[in-house]
């Protein structure tokens, strides 16, 4: 073996284990954070998906110059172990895809729900400073047009979007830790194909 056909080994194997493990580690994690709501780590996974996305496209690269080298494209072993590699690109994109819209989701949820206690907590504040009763129990009756009224009306619409992102980011999160399961199984087939070569 050449220093060249050594020199593209090893390239497709230094990326193909600094970019898959990084990657497949992003993912899994991605919906433990979208469970705890920490928008700044989702961002920063989803930043780490795509950007390993792209760069296990040379692993992907190598290892087409190295069959090209020892002319091994009529091996079944190696058609399809490119073939599932490209699966896994199209999962990883999918992938993508759901991260963007679970941190969309959790970033429409906690507004409302930080607005939804803050409004609660400045009434209490409100009626426990001025010492008085709630003002259905002081007989006033509110009109329709009342600013009472909009306000409650606003945040009877809270919880319901709310409970809408709950739901997206909840459907979100199956989905890419479904996906990633099945993007992990794809490699390690891969790395059996490489492997065995039967």
């Amino acid at each position: 073996m050449s220093f060249t056909d050594r020199l593209v080994l090893w390239l497709h194997i230094a990326f193909a284990i600094f970019t898959i493990g990084p990657l497949a580690l992003a993912i899994s994690s991605t919906p433990r954070y979208i469970r705890r709501r920490e928008v700044p780590v989702l961002r920063y996974l989803s930043r780490i998906t795509v950007i390993f996305t792209a760069a296990c496209l040379l692993v992907l690269v190598f290892g087409i110059v190295l069959g090209q080298i020892h002319h091994d494209f009529s091996r079944p072993w190696l058609t399809v172990s490119m073939t599932l590699f490209v699966v896994a690109i199209v999962l990883l994109v999918l992938v993508i895809r759901d991260q963007r819209r679970a941190i969309k989701a959790v970033v429409t949820e906690l507004p409302a729900s930080v607005g939804a206690t803050g409004t609660s907590d400045s009434a209490a504040t409100a009626d426990a400073a001025a010492g008085g009763a709630p003002a259905g129990a002081s007989g006033t009756e509110t009109s329709a047009g009342a600013p009472g009224a909009e306000t409650a009306g606003g945040a009877a619409g809270q919880p319901t979007a709310a409970a809408l992102a709950v739901h997206v980011a909840s459907v979100e999160r199956g989905r890419i830790a479904a996906l990633g399961g099945i993007v992990n199984l794809i490699w390690l087939a891969i790395l059996v194909l490489m492997v065995w070569q039967p």
